[in-house]
């Protein structure tokens, strides 16, 4: 569903993501871990579009994500609280969201309605704009939003990182049963290992910009991430 060639990223002269070839299958839940500064983010943004490698390609369904925007109607990513709008309270946001992909109110409450666990009754009728929220309910936001669009890929950038405990567990609930059911694509980075050796099928190390390691996740892929960073 998604395959990368050849694609290479540098910041003042420095290679930050160099990646020769890379193919995530339809339907795989694949985790990206590496230490700060290994090309988790960056590796994200060029797979969305937001910048531009120095050379290669990002392909979605075939098409490159650079020159052809059908993509964007099939997949959903949370980066960080900047991708919000933080202005609008999170109903006014869901609402806005749903309308990108032509639903009305009545059907985005329907999906909210089964996103209660998850919100934990801190989200919805609240009186609070987005920005006035933790950035861990602003995660929520974020996670949320998505899930409202049924995207065949989804993409979250350090969604653990910020979640209460019970949360955490409710997430990787969701995901896990996402992925069964709808067949949806997912890719998570994180530096939790323990959660993302629990969500993921497949997991690709990082280090430096290139992708050293490609584990299918078994009973002893916690171990050896574990044994890898603590050298």
């Amino acid at each position: 569903m998604i395959e990368i060639k050849n694609l290479t990223k540098s910041y003042a002269g420095v290679t930050v993501v160099d990646i020769p070839h890379l193919t995530i299958r339809k339907g795989e839940s694949v985790g990206l871990v590496g230490n700060n500064g290994a090309g988790k983010t960056t590796l994200f943004r060029m797979v969305l579009d937001l910048i531009r490698p120095e050379s290669g390609e990002v392909l979605s369904n075939g098409k490159n994500v650079m020159h052809d925007e059908q993509w964007k109607d099939y997949t959903a990513s949370y980066l960080d609280e900047g991708f919000l709008i933080d202005y609008l309270t999170p109903e006014e946001y869901f609402y806005f969201i749903g309308s990108l992909h032509n639903e009305n109110k009545v059907s985005v409450d329907e999906k909210l309605n089964g996103l209660t666990d998850f919100f934990n009754g801190e989200i919805l009728q609240k009186g609070k704009y987005i920005r006035d929220l933790s950035k861990g309910n602003q995660c929520k936001v974020g996670v949320a939003a998505c899930l409202l669009q049924n995207p065949q890929i989804l993409m979250l950038d350090e969604p653990f990182a910020n979640i209460d405990p019970t949360t955490q567990i409710r997430l990787k609930n969701l995901l896990k049963d996402l992925s069964l059911k709808n067949s949806m694509t997912t890719i998570v980075s994180s530096h939790d290992l323990n959660h993302i050796t629990d969500v993921c099928q497949r997991i690709l190390l990082m280090e430096k910009g290139k992708i050293i390691q490609d584990i299918q996740t078994n009973s002893n892929t916690l171990e050896e991430l574990e044994s890898y960073f603590s050298v």
